[in-house]
């Protein structure tokens, strides 16, 4: 195929030519950036409960919601 495909690049037009290097790199910028790092510390999500009483001990609320929860 990689055969096929770099033959038939070559029988391409230059205008055509330079459209599939365009897309290439098009293609290339899209996925080859790394993924930007979580910055959780600064996020609002985080800690957002932290002054719950329920949240005080949240091993025992999440125990209390699953008892709720199973025992319907």
């Amino acid at each position: 195929m990689i055969l096929n495909a770099t033959s038939d690049f070559i029988t391409l037009s230059e205008t055509d030519r330079q459209r599939v290097l365009d897309f290439v790199a098009t293609l290339k910028e899209r996925y080859e950036q790394a993924p930007k790092p979580l910055d959780l510390e600064n996020s609002a999500f985080v800690g957002m409960w932290r002054d719950r009483l329920e949240m005080q001990d949240s091993i025992a609320w999440v125990r209390t919601i699953r008892q709720q929860h199973w025992r319907n």
